[in-house]
């Protein structure tokens, strides 16, 4: 009786097809910074990270993007609130809250968005500038 009253919640059985997987997209990897689409948006990676490792004892995105490497690897300094951990206080070496990179930094691929988009940046809606002219 109680299963009669309960309706379910996952609709009716489907059959487990094995279905081919689409082809992954192809990375951007022409190393150009990209414009962010909004303030705080982590930065894009412009480039391939196939085969970096990415472990608790190793991280290779360190070996250019670590301040004491920028100069002779000519890659940007990771920011310095990369540095600072969750109580405020300044660290001699990166965060752990803040060593796996990936978790906020992704390498972009041509591909069509999941879902719709309507975000307008502030520019295209006629938004000035403090001290431009209205």
């Amino acid at each position: 009786m109680v299963a009669q009253s309960v309706p379910q919640l996952s609709g009716p059985p489907q059959q487990m097809d094995s279905l081919p997987a689409k082809p992954l997209p192809k990375w951007n990897v022409d190393d150009v910074r990209k414009m962010r689409a909004y303030p705080d948006q982590p930065p894009v990676i412009p480039h391939s990270i196939e085969g970096y490792q990415l472990s608790v004892n190793t991280n290779r995105c360190l070996s250019c993007h670590k301040r004491e490497f920028t100069e002779g690897s000519g890659a940007p300094m990771i920011s310095v609130t990369h540095y600072i951990t969750r109580e405020g206080q300044m660290l001699a070496d990166v965060s752990p809250r803040r060593y796996f990179c990936t978790a906020c930094h992704v390498p972009q691929a041509e591909s069509n968005p999941l879902v719709g988009n309507t975000f307008r940046d502030m520019s295209d809606m006629g938004v000035k500038l403090m001290g431009e002219e209205h």
